[in-house]
């Protein structure tokens, strides 16, 4: 029983220490700042959104519910596995992706929320400049906590900060 116990906290501690690596731990999104989130990326129904590192899925459930498409990265497989369930009705509005968002190709989206730590918001900038211009639309793109080096948001609130890239 002591060994199930063990392995059990050991596969815990590597599916959430890893992710680290590529961005931010797991810490829920509160409802304040979800429903900040969308009304600062000017999101209504019909409209779609990115995700990098969707967690549980409770920003993009929230979403959902508005009749907002969703497509979500998460790295953490014991996470991505919960937001695939607790998704499961919202399928024809939410994606989840299994993986590293670095190495994806993003989808064309209107927006994109992340909360990532201060070490890789420089690399979002660039992520999000490429974005734009392969898309060749404007994109916001919205930070929970953290701001990005060197450019001034468009706007801030509650702890968010929205950016716009041309």
């Amino acid at each position: 029983m002591t060994d199930v116990v063990l392995y059990a906290g050991i596969l815990l501690l590597v599916c959430f220490s890893f992710v680290l690596l590529f961005g931010a731990p797991y810490l829920p999104t509160k409802k304040m700042q979800i429903e900040t989130a969308i009304d600062l990326m000017q999101l209504k129904k019909g409209s779609t959104f990115i995700e990098l590192g969707c967690g549980d899925g409770r920003v993009l459930k929230y979403a959902a519910k508005q009749g907002i498409k969703g497509i979500g990265y998460e790295l953490n497989p014991l996470l991505y596995i919960v937001a695939r369930v607790s998704l499961y009705r919202y399928r024809r509005l939410v994606t989840i992706h299994y993986g590293n968002y670095w190495r994806a190709d993003w989808p064309k989206a209107d927006a994109i929320y992340t909360f990532l730590l201060d070490t890789y918001m420089k690399q979002l900038d660039s992520r999000a400049e490429q974005y734009a211009k392969k898309h060749q639309k404007k994109v916001l793109v919205v930070s929970f906590a953290f701001a990005i080096p060197h450019k001034k948001p468009i706007q801030s609130k509650r702890g968010l900060f929205l950016y716009r890239y041309n």
